[in-house]
């Protein structure tokens, strides 16, 4: 059993780590809300290429474009993955929840290129002897518009390319406030479907549209930055997440750490009232046996 020394060094040590448990959290707090306003400072840009895309697909419906369709249709279909992850763990199941559904996508993939945000994930492929294609370091701290049309450019290229077939992108994505969420976006081939608007009554004004110099030109230039927005969009969700996510888990350490902080203070207690309680029958029982022998002295028999 543990003495009073040890349980105040443990107990020295668990408010050492509670130290250190809230500063990350406090960390994380400011970087999500920094996150959060930089995301929703660019989000009108961004909702208004999707609007414009759904604008012109519902002026041109039956136009045909690369850039669209169901996918390619081939033996040994050739997929990409963009998968976004951490620079660092301390984040609960952030990272394991990122590369547990990359893998499932993986076995059922014929053929495959990966491309990997994050430091986490790449170690983690490392170690596993899967190959990745590119790793885009200083990303998954640092998301940026520029750091996403980089690698917006890259998928953009594989697909025009020919080398990849469908790209894809696995990301966290934050339902609410203490919610994360793992998802699996389709980023190319588009689908119309996706950018549909409802029908509108004939009353409703709508306007003519006008191509310069074509359709097909105007969506060349409007998809890659739909997709570069999206990007970008999917890196700050995932930086969010991230941080949401070690707030949740630097909590629950806190709170273990009080309750274990609570039971060690108790032991010590129980520990401290045993030692004084035996240091006072000793006293007493010395008091006694002083007494006995001075009697003993004067010839008194006990």
């Amino acid at each position: 059993m543990a003495n009073t020394r040890e349980i105040q060094s443990r107990m020295k040590s668990i408010r050492d780590t509670m130290k250190i448990t809230n500063a990350m959290y406090m960390i994380s707090s400011t970087k999500l809300r920094k996150a959060r306003r930089e995301l929703e400072e660019t989000e009108p840009y961004f909702y208004t290429l999707q609007t414009m895309l759904s604008r012109i697909i519902r002026h041109i419906p039956k136009m045909e474009h690369a850039y669209f369709g169901d996918g390619r249709e081939s033996e040994g279909k050739k997929c990409a993955y963009l998968v976004v992850t951490g620079d660092k763990g301390m984040a609960g199941a952030y990272n394991h929840n990122v590369l547990k559904m990359t893998e499932e996508q993986l076995e059922k993939a014929e053929s495959y290129s990966l491309f990997v945000v994050g430091e986490v994930g790449r170690q983690y492929f490392h170690g596993r002897k899967i190959p990745v294609e590119e790793h885009f370091l200083y990303t998954a701290q640092n998301p940026t518009m520029h750091r996403a049309r980089l690698i917006a450019g890259k998928l953009l290229e594989m697909y025009e390319s020919g080398q990849a077939d469908e790209v894809y992108m696995i990301f966290t994505t934050m339902k609410n406030a203490v919610q994360t969420e793992t998802e699996l976006v389709r980023l190319l081939p588009l689908s119309k479907g996706d950018f549909q608007i409802p029908k509108l009554p004939l009353s409703v004004y709508q306007e003519e549209f006008f191509f310069q110099p074509s359709p097909e030109a105007v969506l060349n230039h409007v998809v890659p930055n739909y997709i570069s927005g999206y990007v970008y969009g999917a890196l700050m969700e995932s930086y969010c997440s991230e941080h949401s996510a070690r707030m949740t888990a630097m909590q629950a350490a806190n709170d273990s750490a009080q309750e274990m902080i609570r039971e060690l203070s108790i032991q010590y207690n129980r520990m401290r009232q045993a030692a004084i309680t035996q240091e006072i029958t000793e006293v007493v029982s010395g008091a006694k046996a002083q007494k006995r022998k001075k009697k003993r002295v004067k010839g008194v028999v006990v």
